[in-house]
């Protein structure tokens, strides 16, 4: 987990993580997180907000944003795997399903391969919605953070 006075000895190295490794978090979609994602991304999309609007769309109801359903990656990759120092730089996101209010996800972040020669790992990350169906799949690129300032 992170930690706020993170040490030097805190951060993961590439010989820490092997093809295979995962890790989940889990979180359920409510209003709170609705509302504060539109208010944190200004995204007001009536798909997202209005009740009645997404009824007379083929959604049948309010979906969540893609965004926030795969927010929920970062969390992974930022505190589980590879956790402290993790420095996203890419990822790629296929939606899948749309994730409606009260939809339970679970983000899952695996290492599909190890990139010595530029210190990245290379991950497959996946969304699922309570089922186990997939809302979203893709992939990222995560480098670590090598060594902290004194003081």
């Amino acid at each position: 987990m992170s930690r706020p006075h993170a040490t030097s000895r805190d951060l993961a190295t590439l010989d820490d993580f092997v093809p295979g490794q995962s890790a989940s978090f889990s979180k359920t979609i409510g209003e709170v997180e609705l509302a504060l994602f539109v208010a944190v991304s200004g995204d007001a999309n009536p798909l997202h907000v209005d009740e009645e609007f997404a009824r007379r769309t083929f959604f049948g109801g309010r979906i969540a944003h893609g965004l926030l359903s795969a927010s929920l990656l970062s969390t992974v990759i930022g505190t589980l795997l590879p956790g402290t120092g993790a420095i996203y730089k890419s990822q790629s996101l296929r939606f899948l399903r749309p994730v409606h209010p009260g939809d339970t996800l679970t983000a899952t972040v695996e290492v599909r391969d190890l990139d010595r020669a530029q210190g990245d790992l290379h991950l497959a990350t996946r969304v699922a919605n309570q089922r186990g169906e997939p809302v979203i799949e893709g992939e990222a690129v995560v480098g670590l953070v090598r060594r902290l300032r004194d003081g």
